[in-house]
């Protein structure tokens, strides 16, 4: 889904959005949308999309790795690119949560990224990973099944996920990107908890600015934490690409 902005003139600036983890390209309590629309207002295309076996794309969803997510959104960011409404030289990436990683990846290999902004973004997938296997116990039938694939409330994770999660390592990709990020947390985030986002800040140092959202949860499901994460990065945006 493409956001253009109403002006005639053009071409510009343009964000490729990336969802989370079982999420797809409208997201929880339609943030996805709801952002896509403020930015388009203030003057960006916005491309919101499925990665493969998500949301409404083909594939199955326990063929998912954050290696094909990676490999998906470069793509994406290829077809975005090349539109005539958008200016090549001004391309940003948000990623929420899991989609977060995966921004950071494409954003450490290539140049063409120009602004980062990651919401609750996953900084260390495997840790995160073990951590949810000790604090979230899985009974029968849930858990690992016959196939070797996960059940996690219906979505079916799998083994390929798991075995290549380690070689996701986005805290290295962003130490070689070399543009300004933002980061958006919310301090109550029980799904990636707020370390996350100090990890983030580290690894970037001066690039970034870390904002905190009070109280908010992983995908800032209240009205005023939404519109504080859309209208910080609104303002970021504008002010960097």
């Amino acid at each position: 889904m493409m956001h253009v902005p109403e002006e005639a003139s053009g071409p510009f600036p343009a964000v490729l959005m990336m969802h989370g983890f079982s999420g797809d390209r409208v997201e929880s309590h339609f943030l996805f949308v709801k952002t896509a629309r403020a930015l388009a207002e203030a003057g960006f295309v916005v491309l919101r999309f499925d990665f493969r076996g998500s949301g409404e794309s083909e594939g199955r969803f326990q063929d998912v790795t954050v290696g094909s997510e990676v490999s998906d959104g470069l793509a994406v960011l290829d077809w975005l690119a090349a539109r005539p409404e958008v200016d090549p030289r001004r391309l940003a990436l948000l990623g929420l949560s899991m989609g977060g990683c995966v921004a950071s990846l494409i954003a450490g290999q290539d140049e063409r990224v120009k602004a980062l902004v990651l919401w609750a973004a996953v900084a260390d997938p495997m840790g995160l990973f073990v951590e949810l296997q000790k604090t979230t116990p899985m009974p029968p039938p849930l858990g690992i099944q016959p196939d070797g694939t996960v059940d996690l409330g219906g979505y079916l994770m799998g083994p390929e996920f798991i075995r290549t999660l380690p070689d996701a390592r986005p805290l290295e990709a962003v130490q070689r990107y070399t543009g300004p990020a933002l980061i958006v947390h919310g301090t109550q985030d029980p799904t990636v908890p707020p370390r996350h986002a100090e990890m983030y800040k580290e690894a970037l140092g001066e690039r970034a600015q870390l904002v905190w959202v009070e109280g908010a949860d992983h995908t800032f499901s209240a009205h005023v934490w939404e519109q504080k994460a859309i209208s910080t990065t609104r303002e970021w945006l504008l002010a960097h690409i």
